[in-house]
């Protein structure tokens, strides 16, 4: 994934917390130096270090707990995008080889539905941003489809309309005789298993981590980042300063990286690379449709 070297990853600017967090940390600094000003005028403002055993490692565990837990949401909804393309690219499949062709239109029909199949991933992507379909859903729908996708994507759930019409097509390519029934049953919970994914990726969109429990994380990082200069001031002098900065950054990093993947469905350099992941499968769907299915039996 990283092509650049070691050094070159760690200096890297972009897809950091560092521009989110820098300028807090800055903060703390600030506040470290006007308390060594204040010490060198004889103010005794200091804490004894092992004061702040216990709030340390509370800190540390609920630091913990938030990243683990954000990273818990951003791998369901990577292992719930894999569903998707996995299911998609088994259903293409088995549409391409096994729907019985008996007029040449069906050959047509069959081309129809894979690339309804292509559309999910990108309806699913709009849909979880909650942003406009964009042009390569237009690409690969008809007009009709595509105009009734622009009246109803503010009040339907797109990616779902578009389940129902390929479950409609296979329906009716059983009742024309073109599938049997253990072939619908198959081909159906493929679907099923496309609509459970994405039911996964709404629940994590829709599920975010308690208000309470951000306040409270956040608040007691602002205390502590603000009172560690009174526990350093007495040892350190102006090593202080460095010293509340570096150990501020860090910890405002580790939360900061937390509320970056919480959400793994947006456009961030943290986020779940879903573009990548639409050209993919519609790319595996182009490719499957270049084969004749005769050459595969």
């Amino acid at each position: 994934m990283f092509k650049r070297s070691w050094l070159g990853v760690a200096l890297r600017v972009k897809g950091s917390v560092l521009p989110a967090v820098l300028p807090r940390s800055i903060v703390c600094g600030l506040v470290a130096a006007a308390i060594v000003l204040l010490a060198q005028q004889n103010i005794k403002l200091f804490v004894p270090l092992k004061d702040n055993l216990i709030p340390s490692i509370v800190l540390g565990l609920l630091l913990v707990f938030r990243t683990n837990t954000a990273y818990d949401r951003y791998w369901e909804g990577r292992k719930a995008l894999g569903t998707i393309m996995v299911s998609i690219r088994n259903l293409s499949r088995q549409i391409w080889v096994h729907t019985t062709e008996k007029e040449p239109l069906d050959r047509e029909k069959k081309r129809i539905v894979l690339n309804l199949l292509a559309a999910i991933p990108y309806v699913t992507k709009h849909h979880l941003r909650s942003e406009p379909m964009g042009g390569e859903v237009q690409k690969l729908l008809s007009e009709a489809r595509w105009q009734q996708i622009q009246q109803s994507q503010q009040t339907s759930n797109v990616p779902l309309e578009v389940i129902f019409w390929i479950s409609d097509y296979l329906e009716t390519e059983y009742r024309s005789g073109h599938l049997n029934v253990n072939q619908l049953v198959a081909m159906t919970g493929m679907l099923d298993a496309i609509v459970g994914a994405v039911g996964s990726c709404e629940r994590i969109l829709k599920t975010p981590i308690p208000l309470a429990y951000a306040i409270h994380l956040k608040q007691l990082l602002l205390i502590y980042c603000l009172f560690l200069p009174f526990q350093t001031v007495k040892d350190l002098g102006w090593m202080a300063v460095p010293v509340v900065t570096i150990v501020s950054f860090t910890l405002l990093g580790i939360e900061e990286i937390g509320v970056e993947i919480e959400n793994p469905f947006g456009t961030d350099s943290n986020d779940l690379p879903l573009d990548g992941i639409c050209e993919t499968i519609r790319g595996n769907v182009e490719d499957l449709m270049r084969l004749s299915p005769e050459s595969l039996d």
